[in-house]
């Protein structure tokens, strides 16, 4: 044995989180909960954009992804930024424009209002412009600045790296919302993918949408290729008087609640009771690793949401959202795959929809999927119970 002396190492040595580290050096609001109304959240002055901003940390956002709120007073501007996290940007509210330079010096700039949404390409700088004299700017911007930081960390790499990525910029039409439309069949009979590659999408509210009824009757929905990134969007429809089917993925999905008025419900096998997040446009929240969630549309209009993650359609990134993107997500856990098909959910899933539209006034359109009065005719105290997943019945993806 040796006779050397060991010293022992400072506990702060280990287990340290660069990008916690660097979020708190910011000096801006850290918000951390289940989920965030965004355009209610207390903003601080933020050096770093020489705008106002904050973290909207979730419980659920994992290792990988992140959101923070940009928001630019009336009439003002960021200063020029460029960074090595990709970042997808959703407009909560007001009006202005991004100026975008390439590696050659060219510029793009292209102009937003409520609910576009845009990428800006990796490492290029821009600056955003409030071009509205009297009122605020609040945009979302979910990223993955975690894996980046946290990978690296060192913040000159992250935010004064010369690298360019030419393969990054796409097409100078797809600054200005125009794209590529393209499809993939998945896996299990889950549906066909659609996908539109672009830069820019003015309104998520008039996007084309297309049948995904594997998610639930009537749900649309289309996948998002933005910068050709390895960052995940899309943005799904759920019908009036309907609602999606359950099912479970990886932690970071950032779900933005776009138009219309509902609810999600959350849990994990073997609660006793839901998790209710309340949503309308401005709502955001993150299912945690492997928790069931589900979306409930109680208004008389359809609702859309933006959910934003790691793993895009052409870079999956992670074998989960792999499994995801070949259809694991609407494929029955009976059948190895990662949702609750309508006939095996529990029973008190139905019950508090139908009593959800009958307080605002809509209707539900499931009659065809559940016997409606025998359920209502079910006293509420039978209902109460412990969650449980059907059976799996092949392989867990």
């Amino acid at each position: 044995m040796s006779d050397e002396i060991q010293q022992q190492t400072p506990t702060e040595a280990y287990f340290q989180d660069p990008y916690l580290d660097w979020a708190k050096g910011e000096g801006i609001p850290i918000h951390l909960d289940f989920g965030h109304d965004l355009l209610s959240l207390e903003t601080k002055a933020w050096d770093r954009f020489d705008a106002r901003g904050c973290f909207a940390h979730t419980h659920g956002r994992g290792d990988f992804c992140a959101n923070y709120v940009l928001e630019v007073e009336a009439g003002r501007k960021t200063r020029p930024i460029k960074h090595l996290y990709e970042a997808f940007f959703y407009v909560l509210s007001g009006f202005g424009s991004t100026v975008v330079t390439l590696p050659d010096g060219a510029r793009q700039t292209f102009e937003w209002g409520p609910k576009a949404l845009f990428s800006i390409p990796l490492n290029c700088e821009y600056q955003i412009f409030n071009t509205s004299g009297r009122e605020a700017a609040r945009l979302s911007c979910t990223n993955d600045a975690p894996l980046a930081i946290n990978h690296y960390h060192n913040l000159d790499f992250i935010f004064a790296n010369p690298c360019t990525f030419p393969d990054r910029i796409g097409k100078p039409n797809q600054f200005q919302g125009e794209g590529d439309h393209g499809t993939y069949i998945r896996k299990a009979g889950a549906g066909m993918i659609n996908v539109w590659e672009t830069n820019f999408v003015s309104d998520l509210t008039s996007f084309k949408l297309y049948d995904l009824n594997t998610r639930g009757k009537g749900s649309r929905n289309v996948f998002f290729q933005l910068t050709n990134g390895t960052m995940h969007a899309h943005t799904s429809e759920i019908p009036v008087g309907r609602y999606k089917k359950a099912h479970r993925h990886a932690a970071g999905t950032h779900v933005h609640a776009v138009s219309g008025e509902g609810y999600s419900l959350l849990w994990y096998d073997g609660d006793s009771e839901f998790v209710e997040i309340p949503w309308r446009h401005g709502f955001m929240y993150t299912p945690p690793f492997w928790m069931f969630h589900q979306h409930f549309n109680t208004c008389g209009e359809p609702a859309r949401y933006l959910a934003c993650s790691l793993g895009s359609a052409r870079y999956p990134m992670i074998s989960l959202r792999r499994v995801s993107n070949e259809g694991g997500g609407s494929t029955s856990v009976k059948q190895g795959g990662r949702q609750i098909e309508y006939e095996d959910q529990d029973p008190r899933i139905h019950r508090k929809f139908l009593e959800a539209v009958a307080k605002s006034g809509a209707t539900s359109e499931m009659g065809d999927v559940f016997d409606e009065p025998a359920i209502m005719a079910i006293p509420k105290d039978q209902l109460v119970g412990v969650i449980q997943t059907p059976q799996l019945k092949g392989p867990a993806i």
